[in-house]
């Protein structure tokens, strides 16, 4: 471990670190522009410069660009080294413009602070300064190229660590140019990043622009709930409006980035038409009479046909606090256990996947930064959880391997190996790689049941990817850390199971193979422990259409956007004595409802969320609450009216609607003692020490789910199916923007998601008599839809993808189609 000494000051530090970076160990920050921890170092801007006086190196050299050695003695305050980063700093301004009051950046401007602090206050340079032509680069960012230092941070970050090509650096010397070939829309999801990553404003934040300094706002630490990967965000609001959001750092989960779904879904909090007032019929009225009211109507209905004459329909991405207080009164009254999951079979993947996902398989998102090969099992990283994507390529550039098997020929940002395996034959897919994995395994030295698994997979027919899966099983068997990923928006239960027995068996033969699941929404994983895997909203319709239930608890739930069936669903609601509606969303539900409770978002009460990998964090409330100042004074000044109210502060947390709802005291601290006994977290919550701030993994349940228990003989019928003759599978996918409920509610993402169609490999259009561009109609219920064909090189043959964008959303996940009910719509 190398010793040195910087400014007099002694450190230790790790072989490999910079000394810009222990410097930073030590409190010292050494200026810098075009060092970020993420990209590494490149020596482009000088200003980093220090003395060495005494190591192998000696003189002014760049601190970046050195790596700590022992002996090293340092000095940042040399006159020598304060001098050289002077005249850098005056270099650098010599063509920026003095332009700080009207700049987005200006309060948080990395070459203020250096310019300052450099002693740089006379332009000494007389001559013309340079100027660049702007471009325009979509929805979210504004280009201002004129500011640009040449730090080669957004082309670093954009082409080498995102990977995407449409933007770059173009020119040379002092005509150097970042930017793109000509003006368009950014291609890259995460592209958002580089507002955080330029430390000047040549990128800045466009929907928020022009709103209010750094130190205008109210910055908060917070949560993304737009997937369930739980990233860290910080939160600017100003006069009760959310105005941005910026990554914020967890060395656990996102490191220094997100993606733009997360950056710049959250518009829906400061939506006019945010429903703020209870309503009884669809009618104002005030809050504590409506909790009186229906607190009665629901006594009355439960006295009357019994208790189970009540179900409740709950959130995914709701708070922990939400989910335990909607399973405590179910269980408390005797209600239908609760319904998170609109699908049958997602409740079931969820289950499963939180019951398999063992201590020892666990790996977090930054983990997986450090796989040498990556096994993505129906999975679509850019469109389900784009951040994984982003992980997933950094472990590519160090020289690890990826391999996809998936129905739908994924995009990503990084060289992938991948097999196009339709959804039913994923399960037969898995099995072939077991079999191969157990060439040369003697079966005898694994557990009974182990082998028992091995024997049922070397059974398994002969199929036409078995060259691609030697290959990928010889690369997990060399591996040093393998990770498996498993989607759980297309597959089946069995395909979850699978992957988790895949990674025990490796355990069992000596590789510390690792698990990572992707989930339906940001707290998908507390919804699945809290709830019942036999409880979905299928099975609650059906109940209130055999009048077994009178009455329906929906809290934080769209039915009508995650329900494709408006028509039984209406008829459904039509039957009920009661319907309590609790949501901050202006939903069509709310004006049905009998009684409508407005609730509040993770912004103005935050909350407990437990990401994918069972993750616990905290989110602290980030605004006051009430109607932003920039909708009650119409953009002029507010009113003139004073008193002790704030305008639209009615709604309340959805917990402790709930709670009052039931007649029960809303505290929170009982909630708190139920997840910690759920979660196996004793004291966590309660306990005088808080939830770390990269968050804390939960204890997982030990549930009954055997290992290594399949059958096969379903698989190999879901196999067939698709074999006979005129069987097409449509499958419902999620998109980056558009399919995601809050998201999409963002008008800056709106103008980014791309229009619904649907996609299918050459083969499969030129079976059905397709060409790209063609409209056809797919005859699906609960009504026929029309769209037009893209043809998606490299999908599985037989499988038709539909993204789930509006008004297309669909609760089932897969159709199985004949030939006859996809028709091509001729032309007029």
């Amino acid at each position: 471990m190398p010793n040195l000494i910087i400014d007099d000051l002694p450190i230790e530090v790790e072989p490999g670190t910079k000394v810009i970076e222990a410097a930073e160990r030590l409190g010292i920050i050494i200026p810098r522009f075009c060092f970020h921890p993420a990209l590494g170092s490149v020596g482009a801007c000088r200003v980093c410069a220090v003395k060495f006086l005494q190591g192998p190196f000696e003189g002014v050299q760049m601190s970046c660009m050195i790596d700590a050695l022992d002996g090293m003695v340092i000095s940042t305050t040399d006159a020598q080294a304060v001098d050289f980063r002077r005249h850098v700093i005056e270099w650098l301004m010599l063509n920026h413009p003095h332009d700080c009051p009207v700049c987005d950046e200006g309060g948080h401007c990395l070459l203020q602070d250096m310019t300052v602090a450099g002693g740089h206050c006379i332009r000494r340079y007389k001559g013309s300064k340079r100027t660049h032509h702007d471009q325009y680069l979509g929805p979210l960012l504004q280009h201002e190229m004129n500011r640009c230092i040449q730090c080669y941070r957004c082309s670093r970050y954009y082409q080498g660590f995102a990977g995407y090509k449409d933007l770059g650096v173009m020119r040379s010397a002092a005509q150097v140019y970042f930017g793109r070939q000509d003006d368009g829309v950014l291609q890259n999801p995460f592209s958002g990043n580089l507002a955080d990553i330029c430390p000047t404003g040549v990128y800045t934040d466009k929907p928020s622009r022009f709103k209010g300094r750094r130190w205008d706002f109210e910055r908060t630490p917070s949560i993304c709930i737009n997937c369930s990967l739980g990233c860290n965000v910080t939160v600017s609001a100003r006069h009760r409006e959310v105005v941005r959001q910026e990554a914020r750092f967890n060395d656990k989960i996102n490191g220094h980035f997100i993606c733009d779904r997360g950056r710049y879904g959250f518009a829906y909090v400061n939506a006019a038409d945010r429903p703020r007032r209870a309503m009884v019929g669809g009618r104002p009225a005030d809050i504590d009479d409506v909790l009186l009211e229906a607190r009665s109507r629901l006594a009355r209905t439960m006295a009357e046909f019994g208790p189970q004459s009540v179900a409740a329909v709950g959130p995914l991405r709701g708070s922990l606090e939400t989910q335990a207080a909607l399973a405590q009164l179910s269980e408390a009254a005797g209600w239908h256990s609760p319904a998170f999951y609109v699908d049958p079979k997602a409740a079931e993947i969820a289950a499963m996947a939180t019951a398999r996902l063992e201590d020892k398989f666990t790996v977090s998102l930054r983990g997986i930064e450090g796989a040498d090969v990556i096994l993505a099992v129906g999975s679509d990283p850019v469109n389900e959880a784009p951040m994984l994507a982003l992980a997933m390529r950094q472990a590519v550039r160090r020289g690890g391997h990826a391999a996809v098997i998936d129905s739908r020929s994924p995009t990503l940002p990084f060289e992938h190996e991948y097999l196009p395996v339709a959804v039913f034959e994923l399960d037969v897919a898995v099995g072939r790689l077991v079999n191969f994995l157990c060439e040369d395994v003697d079966t005898q030295q694994l557990p009974a049941h182990a082998a028992a698994f091995v024997d049922e997979c070397r059974k398994l027919p002969d199929g036409r990817f078995d060259v691609y899966l030697q290959a990928i099983a010889r690369r997990l068997l060399a591996a040093r850390q393998p990770v498996v990923v498993c989607g759980s928006d297309i597959v089946e239960p069995a395909t979850v199971a699978l992957c988790a027995d895949v990674v025990l068996l490796l355990h069992h033969m000596g590789i510390d193979g690792k698990l990572f699941y992707t989930l339906k929404s940001a707290n998908a994983f507390g919804a699945a422990r809290l709830g019942s895997p036999a409880a979905n909203v299928a099975s609650v319709l059906r109940s209130v259409e055999r009048g077994t239930v009178k009455a329906l608890v929906v809290v934080e739930k769209d039915l009508h956007s995650e329900f494709p069936d408006h028509e039984r669903l209406k008829q459904a609601l039509a039957q009920l004595d009661l319907l309590v509606v609790i949501h901050y969303l202006d939903i069509s539900l709310a004006s049905r409802a009998d009684y409508f409770l407005p609730a509040t978002t993770i912004y103005e009460t935050g909350g407990l969320y437990l990401n994918q990998e069972g993750r616990l964090q905290t989110a602290p409330a980030a605004v006051a609450g009430g109607r932003p100042i920039q909708q009650t004074g119409g953009g002029a000044h507010p009113p003139r009216q004073y008193n002790r109210g704030i305008p639209g502060d009615t709604p309340q947390e959805a917990w402790r609607l709930l709670l009052q709802l039931c007649g029960e005291q809303p505290a929170r601290e009982p909630l708190l003692h139920r997840l910690e006994d759920t979660f196996a977290t004793p004291g966590a919550l309660t306990g005088a020490s808080p939830v770390p701030p990269e968050g804390m993994r939960v204890g997982h349940a030990v549930n009954g789910v055997a290992p290594f228990h399949h059958d096969w003989q379903a698989a190999l019928a879901r196999h067939e199916q698709l074999s006979r003759d005129g069987q097409m599978l449509l499958v419902t996918v999620a998109q980056t923007f558009g399919t995601e409920p809050l998201s999409c509610r963002s008008p800056w993402l709106e103008a980014l998601t791309p229009p619904a169609t649907v996609r299918m490999a050459l083969e499969t259009a030129t079976q059905l008599q397709l060409a790209a561009g063609d409209q056809v109609v797919l005859d699906i219920k609960p009504q026929p839809l029309t769209l037009p064909v893209v043809i998606e090189i490299g999908m599985a043959a037989n499988v038709l993808a539909l993204p789930r964008v509006a008004p297309h959303r669909m609760a089932r996940r897969h159709f199985l189609l004949t030939r006859n009910r996809i028709k091509k719509v001729d032309a007029p």
